[in-house]
């Protein structure tokens, strides 16, 4: 496995206390990262599931000391409440153990970019669909979740790699699904145009990607549910998308100009 090394590193939907949080990925993530800042962009606890039924382990208890050890120690930690941890929301403007609360985040990249940082739940208003389509699609997504979950139970056992079963049928589904990720995309990034923003860094949806919108950078680091994703800055300045399960690999990174992608290859230590 390696360790990383980098600037920043952005996380979002964790999704501690339920079930479907991948918090063995997440944990191994943490304890190899160096890094300066920690962004924690929304979801980090499911606020709403918890309500109905809390699952709660040592690893997952293990995820929050370790980001908790991490502030202790110099990594400067910002956290930003999302929908299914609004609660947290009361308490923006605070410092809790080290860890400093935020309803968004303007982050400075080394290269001297500006990048707007938020959940994007606000931007449900903008891509809205009828309460029957999301219960719906609320159903039959956390049935997917949980045979995924049963489903590496299996390959795991069969000395096979994690992999997602609900993030495959995503990228398989009908037109209306991938037109409301589109909407969604566009709609943060036209926010940070107006902004006057290089370009926004969100979660929320579920789907990591690194995308310039007609200049705007749009940057979705993903989630531990199913993609286990994370966004990193590199030491200078440099954004991309890194994959961390069984095994480290980069899922995708900016392009700066038709010969300059991020190498975030070169961040990784291997062990």
């Amino acid at each position: 496995m390696a360790t990383l090394d980098c600037r920043t590193l952005f996380l979002s939907d964790l999704h501690l206390g339920t079930r479907e949080c991948r918090a063995d990925y997440l944990l191994d993530l943490l304890r190899r990262v160096n890094c300066d800042r920690l962004v924690l962009v929304g979801d980090v606890f499911d606020i709403w599931a918890m309500r109905r039924r809390i699952f709660w382990n040592a690893t997952q208890a293990a995820v929050v000391e370790q980001v908790l050890s991490l502030a202790l120690h110099g990594v400067e930690v910002i956290y930003i409440p999302g929908n299914h941890d609004e609660l947290v929301r009361g308490f923006v403007g605070s410092e809790i153990r080290g860890v400093r609360i935020e309803h968004e985040l303007v982050h400075w990249t080394a290269d001297g970019r500006r990048f707007r940082v938020t959940h994007g739940d606000e931007f449900d208003g903008v891509v809205r669909h009828s309460r029957l389509v999301h219960a719906l699609g609320d159903f039959g997504y956390n049935l997917l979740l949980r045979g995924s979950r049963y489903l590496n139970t299996i390959r795991r056992r069969l000395g096979h790699p994690y992999w997602s079963l609900s993030a495959w049928l995503k990228t398989r589904v009908s037109g209306a699904a991938r037109e409301y990720i589109r909407r969604f995309e566009h709609a943060a990034a036209t926010a940070a145009r107006r902004g006057g923003f290089d370009g926004c860094i969100c979660g929320h949806i579920h789907k990591p990607n690194v995308e310039s919108f007609g200049g705007i950078l749009y940057c979705n680091d993903g989630d531990w549910v199913e993609h286990c994703t994370a966004l990193v800055e590199d030491r200078a300045g440099n954004l991309g998308l890194l994959h961390w399960s069984d095994h480290a690999t980069v899922q995708g990174a900016e392009i700066r100009s038709p010969v300059e992608a991020l190498d975030l290859e070169s961040l990784l230590t291997r062990r």
